[in-house]
């Protein structure tokens, strides 16, 4: 194949297009695109092989282009001229002498509803008779209008229909509306900041995503789901756990626990932090943490979550403690278990419980421990729980035969869920490494899915073990220990 006769019809096209023919620029575009790709099919430097698929490509765009020129002067000719020099009309709408008869109930369409033109809403402006119900003469036949004559709308109607309207996207005509919070009293951007960053309804994190951990998964059901189950078993002394303090070494799924909780429960799920309760205005901070009680409340049933605790409420009294942050910890403890008793509910659909967890258990404030009634220890996967997690990590690769899941849990004996997860991570790259090495940057990119899709081995894990060690101490699984020893409530 000649590539001078590619270069000349790839130059005739541009040229035919910047003339405005075209329909030949069109042809020549089509032509050399198709010659391209018989030259590509008939190399076999990869490298030569992209450059020519990139040129194609260029062409390729060229010639879109062209042809949305060429539709759009095509809507051009296919349009009604319209006149602009007409004298405009000065015939005014008249009243009609009877009005139509009422559409019937069973025959009204409860989606479709037409908007007045604005020929009626000049009738309407216009004439006195429609402004007043029954005004005037003939009242009867032109101001008893109802709503649901064609080209009118109730008021109400069209409320309602503006209400259902800023509802979630996806959401039918006969789902519940969700309830608002009324932020009177308050600042807006505060009330604002809590709906936008903190609820969340869905974060998609299942019981089943979650390996072993069989105690936690319990306690969390009997403090959330089973007082939704059984409200009138729920009260009094048996009134469901208002605060619960998940510790443990970090990675180990504290966090992942709260959000199946979420997901699992159906109750509206608060995500706090320290930035979240944090102001640089006095005082600013102690309302925060009002309002997103009182928010809780409204919201209910309603789980608090807050993660890392000991960076918002740690022990009090402590020479480096600041003002504003003993404030915040003292609202904090109040809206917890204050005068107003503001969890003490013995309604369980009214019910906010504060789900908390920290790696340092040892740094929360007495008074916030004792409002936290459960106290559970999230401990390092078990033998059973790390081939689970090995498992659930591997669900979207291909492993060989080869692979001795069981092997495997035992080298990884003292490893966080986190770690398992990066131990996966990097396993399940090695063959991509492999397969790239001494490529260049060209040959990488002609590489397609299929050839990087390669089982992970058992060679691949031992390499990838040989370089990620734990994460968590001995020494700091005893400081665990002790602490649960002592002041744990499982």
């Amino acid at each position: 194949m000649n590539l001078a006769d590619i270069c000349d019809n790839a130059k005739k096209g541009r040229e035919y297009a910047l003339l405005g023919n075209y329909d030949s620029s069109i042809v020549y575009y089509q032509g050399v695109i198709q010659q391209i790709h018989k030259h590509c099919q008939s190399l076999r430097d990869p490298a030569l092989k992209v450059k020519w698929q990139q040129v194609r490509q260029e062409l390729t765009e060229e010639y879109e282009q062209v042809k949305v020129i060429m539709g759009t002067l095509e809507s051009f000719k296919s349009e009604k001229p319209v006149d602009v020099f007409a004298p405009p009309s000065d015939e005014r709408p008249e009243d009609p002498a009877v009005w139509p008869p009422p559409i019937p109930a069973e025959h009204r369409n409860p989606v479709t509803v037409k908007r007045p033109n604005s020929a009626v809403k000049q009738q309407r402006k216009d004439s006195p008779g429609l402004q007043h119900r029954g005004a005037g003469p003939g009242g009867r036949g032109q101001g008893n209008l109802k709503p649901d004559r064609p080209g009118f709308r109730d008021v109400r109607g069209t409320k309602a229909k503006d209400d259902k309207g800023k509802k979630g996207v996806g959401e039918g005509a006969g789902d519940v509306e969700q309830k608002k919070f009324d932020g009177t009293g308050y600042d807006s951007d505060l009330v604002d900041s809590l709906e936008r960053d903190i609820v969340s309804r869905n974060p998609n994190i299942h019981w089943d995503d979650i390996a072993d951990l069989e105690d936690a998964k319990k306690l969390l059901r009997e403090a959330v789901v089973l007082p939704m189950w059984m409200p009138d078993f729920f009260k009094g002394i048996r009134r469901p756990w208002k605060g619960v303090l998940m510790v443990g070494p970090p990675g180990t799924g504290k966090t992942m626990l709260a959000k199946a909780v979420a997901t699992e429960c159906g109750t509206t799920f608060f995500n706090v932090s320290s930035s979240t309760l944090t102001s640089k205005y006095r005082g600013e901070s102690e309302k925060l943490v009002r309002l997103l009680f009182e928010m809780a409340r409204f919201y209910a049933p309603t789980t608090i979550f807050i993660d890392e605790i000991d960076s918002i409420c740690g022990r009090r009294g402590t020479s480096d403690e600041h003002e504003a942050s003993r404030r915040v910890k003292s609202e904090l403890l109040v809206q917890m278990d204050g005068v107003g008793g503001a969890l003490e509910n013995d309604d369980p659909s009214k019910m906010v419980m504060v789900l908390a967890a920290t790696n340092f258990p040892w740094d929360i404030d007495e008074a916030l421990r004792r409002r936290l009634e459960k106290r559970i220890y999230i401990p390092l996967p078990t033998a059973v729980g790390r081939v689970e997690l090995l498992k659930i990590n591997l669900r979207e690769v291909e492993v060989a035969s080869d692979v001795d899941l069981d092997l495997i849990a035992e080298k990884i004996e003292g490893y966080s869920g986190a770690d398992i997860t990066n131990v996966c991570r990097d396993a399940s790259m090695m063959a991509m490494r492999r397969r790239i090495q001494g490529l260049s940057p060209e040959e990488i990119r002609a590489l397609s899915k299929d050839e990087l899709q390669m089982p992970v081995t058992m060679e691949d894990f031992t390499l990838t073990l040989k370089k990620i060690s734990k994460s968590v101490s001995a020494a700091d699984l005893e400081k665990y220990e002790a602490w649960m020893a002592e002041f744990g409530s499982v």
